[in-house]
C-alpha cells in the first residue's frame, strides 16, 4: 500500500499530515520513536499482564498465555509476537505528555487493563469471525475450541477491571467506569457488523460501516488515552479531546487494516491474502465501492450475492480489482488521511504544546503508515 498521501475532499488530510510531519522531524525518525514507544510499553506491561493471567485457573492460564505467544499448545515456552502493544503505548504516551515520567509510571497497571480488554476482543472476534490465523500462528479457538477460547476471553476482560479495582491511584475508579462504558461500545460496534454481514450489499450504507468501525476500533483507542489523562490529572476538556483524539486516530487505523485486509501481503500480515473477501466481509472499502454507484459497484454486488463454491486466487483478485475500479481503495486511503488531520486537532486542544504531544502523534502516525 503507499503512504497516506492522497489528498480526501476536504484537502485538509494531506495538508495536516504533513505539517505534522514537520513538527515530528523525517518520516524515519517517527518510526524510530514510535517503536521505542512501544517497545518500552510492552516491557512495562508485561510483568502486569504475566502476573494477572498468572493468577487464572489453569485451563485458561494455559489458553491465555498461548493466545499472548508466551507458551506453546502444549504449554512448552514460545517466543511468539503479542501483538505491538499499542493502545498500552497510548495509555503511557498520554499520561507522559500531561503528567511526565511520573504519571507514566503511575499509570501502567491502567496501560495492562486495556492490552487486556484489548486481547479479550481479539479472542471473541476470531470466534465469531472464525478467523484461524493470527500473529503467524492458529488462533486460540482453532487450537482449543470456541468454548474455551470464549471463557478465556471473558477471564482477560474480568483481569482487567480487577487491577483497576485493585489500584489504589485516585484515577482508577473513573478509568474502570470509562473502560467498562468502552466495553459496552465495542460489544454494540461488534453486533452492529454481525448485523451487517446477514444484510445484502445493497443494503449497508457508508455512515453506518464508519459508525460500527468507530465503536469497534476507535472506541478503545480512544479510551486509552483517556486513561492516561485520567492518570495525569487532566480536566474534563483534556481528556475529552485525548479521547476524540484515539477515536480519530482508531478510524484511520481501522481504514488502513481494513486495506490490508484486501491488499496486504500475507507474509507481513499473518493472515491469508483476500481473507476479508474470501468471507465477503464488508469492510469500509468494500461499502465505499459498493455505494459509489459506479459499474463496478454493481458488478461488486453481483460477485457479493453469487453463490459460492470454493474459490481461487483468481476469484479474490478479481474481487480485489472490482473493488479497487469503484474507487473503493482510494476513498479509505483519504478517509484515513483526513482522519488523522482531525485527529491532531483534537491533540492540539488536549496537548498544546507540540514537543509534549509529539510521542501520541508518533504512535498515531506508525499506525496509519502500515504498509500492505
Amino acid at each position: 500500500m503507499t503512504e497516506l498521501e492522497t489528498e480526501p475532499g476536504t484537502g485538509r488530510g494531506t495538508e495536516r499530515a504533513t505539517r505534522s510531519r514537520g513538527r515530528a522531524g523525517p518520516r524515519s525518525a517517527e518510526g524510530h520513536e514510535a517503536a521505542v514507544l512501544l517497545e518500552r510499553a510492552r516491557a512495562a506491561v508485561d510483568p502486569e499482564l504475566r502476573a494477572a493471567i498468572g493468577s487464572l485457573p489453569g485451563p485458561m492460564r494455559r489458553i491465555a498465555f498461548y493466545h499472548f505467544g508466551w507458551e506453546q499448545a502444549d504449554g512448552r515456552p514460545a517466543a511468539a509476537g503479542s501483538g505491538k502493544a499499542m493502545r498500552p503505548a497510548l495509555v503511557l504516551a498520554a499520561a507522559s505528555a500531561l503528567g511526565g515520567p511520573a504519571a507514566r509510571a503511575r499509570a501502567v497497571r491502567a496501560a495492562a487493563a486495556v492490552e487486556l480488554v484489548h486481547n479479550f476482543t481479539l479472542l471473541h472476534d476470531d470466534v465469531m469471525d472464525r478467523d484461524s490465523t493470527r500473529r503467524h500462528r492458529p488462533t486460540a479457538w482453532a487450537v482449543f475450541g470456541d468454548v474455551d477460547a470464549i471463557l478465556a476471553g471473558d477471564a482477560l476482560q474480568a483481569l482487567a477491571l480487577r487491577l483497576l479495582a485493585e489500584d489504589p491511584h485516585p484515577a482508577a475508579s473513573p478509568a474502570a467506569a470509562r473502560l467498562a462504558d468502552c466495553v459496552v461500545q465495542l460489544c454494540a460496534g461488534q453486533h452492529a457488523d454481525t448485523a451487517m454481514e446477514r444484510r445484502g450489499p445493497a443494503d449497508v450504507g457508508l455512515d453506518e460501516t464508519l459508525a460500527m468501525a468507530e465503536a469497534k476500533t476507535g472506541a478503545l483507542l480512544g479510551c486509552a488515552c483517556a486513561l492516561g489523562g485520567l492518570y495525569a490529572g487532566a480536566g474534563e476538556a483534556e481528556v475529552a479531546a485525548l479521547d476524540a483524539f484515539g477515536r480519530q486516530a482508531g478510524l484511520a487505523f481501522q481504514l488502513i487494516d481494513d486495506v490490508i485486509g484486501i491488499w496486504g501481503d500475507p507474509r507481513r500480515t499473518g493472515k491469508p491474502a483476500g481473507a476479508d473477501l474470501a468471507s465477503r466481509k464488508k469492510s469500509l472499502p468494500v461499502v465505499a465501492a459498493l455505494t459509489s454507484g459506479t459499474p463496478a459497484a454493481a458488478e461488486l454486488a453481483e460477485l457479493y450475492t453469487a453463490p459460492r463454491e470454493k474459490e481461487d486466487k483468481e476469484e479474490l483478485e478479481r474481487l480485489a480489482r472490482t473493488v479497487e475500479r469503484a474507487g473503493g481503495r482510494d476513498w479509505a486511503q483519504a478517509e484515513a488521511a483526513d482522519r488523522m488531520a482531525r485527529a491532531m486537532q483534537e491533540l492540539a486542544r488536549a496537548v498544546p504544546d507540540p514537543e509534549g504531544a509529539g510521542g501520541l502523534l508518533a504512535l498515531a502516525e506508525f499506525v496509519t503508515r502500515r504498509e500492505t
